[in-house]
């Protein structure tokens, strides 16, 4: 839970493409759903819809929650 949130406050200060590379860079979170779908939103800030959506995708291959799913397929959805 950690890393998404420092995620969020990296874009914030240092800009979206400098976060992406900082979650990039962090290990053993690429199961992780909530990490994947910082990641795909991050991805898309940075108009690299394609990687995002892409990240969408894995994520939505792991276990979650209805309502966790449920918002991903929409934010995946509005991608395209």
């Amino acid at each position: 839970v950690v890393a998404p949130r420092r995620a969020a406050a990296l874009a914030e200060r240092d800009g979206v493409a400098a976060c992406v590379a900082a979650v990039d860079a962090s290990d053993g979170l690429v199961t992780y759903p909530l990490w994947l779908a910082t990641r795909s939103e991050l991805l898309h800030r940075a108009g690299r819809d394609a990687d995002a959506a892409r990240a969408y995708a894995t994520a939505l291959e792991l276990p979650l929650a209805a309502p966790v799913r449920r918002q991903l397929e929409r934010r995946l959805a509005e991608l395209g």
